[in-house]
């Protein structure tokens, strides 16, 4: 035997170890790997809600603070600290984009993005957008990586928002940013 207390993983715990390694901006998850101490129920709800145990998490500063930790390996979702390491739940994106601002037009235009816990991210070659149309109802979800392969969906009214600055390119409809052309979808097959 080691001599260490076992690490039960809890949502206290993991808030209490970001706390006292707390610096300015994100915590370097990229460059930690401890430990797997297992799941917590922990689950991030297509529309952004953070839960535990089947019940809403409502303190903001504690969903910014989880998701400052917030990794994602082999397709699979992580709450990290330098000492433990637990899944959670992704129904969809881990963030959604909730806004956007733009700077420039046309070709020089810029997209910033801002999640529900307050990331930024300038849409470009870091940031992609992508689109998936889903085969059985042909919608559209459009995604933004936000940071470290974490995506945000984004939200319908800021869609169409970004539909409303597109303009058509080489066969297609799709909007500026960061210098790079995003396609929305093909020029053809849109509505008349």
């Amino acid at each position: 035997m080691s001599g260490q207390k076992p690490v039960t993983p809890s949502p206290d715990g993991l808030a209490a170890s970001v706390n006292a390694a707390k610096s300015r901006g994100l915590p370097p998850v990229h460059l930690w790997n401890p430990p797997f101490c297992g799941d917590l129920d922990i689950r991030i709800a297509k529309d952004g809600t953070w839960s535990y145990l089947g019940s809403p998490i409502n303190r903001f500063e504690l969903v910014k603070l989880f998701s400052s930790i917030l990794k994602k390996e082999d397709g699979k979702y992580f709450l990290v600290t330098p000492v433990e390491k637990v899944g959670i739940t992704v129904e969809d994106a881990p963030f959604v984009a909730v806004d956007f601002d733009t700077e420039g037009e046309n070709t020089t235009q810029n997209v910033t993005f801002t999640t529900q816990v307050g990331d930024r991210a300038v849409a470009g070659s870091d940031h992609p957008i992508r689109i998936v149309i889903d085969e059985e109802t042909d919608e559209p979800s459009p995604y933004v990586l936000v940071r470290a392969n974490l995506e945000a969906r984004i939200d319908r009214k800021s869609f169409y928002r970004l539909v409303d600055l597109a303009q058509h390119r080489d066969g297609w409809f799709g909007v500026w940013s960061g210098g790079q052309f995003f396609q929305l979808i093909r020029s053809e097959d849109l509505p008349d």
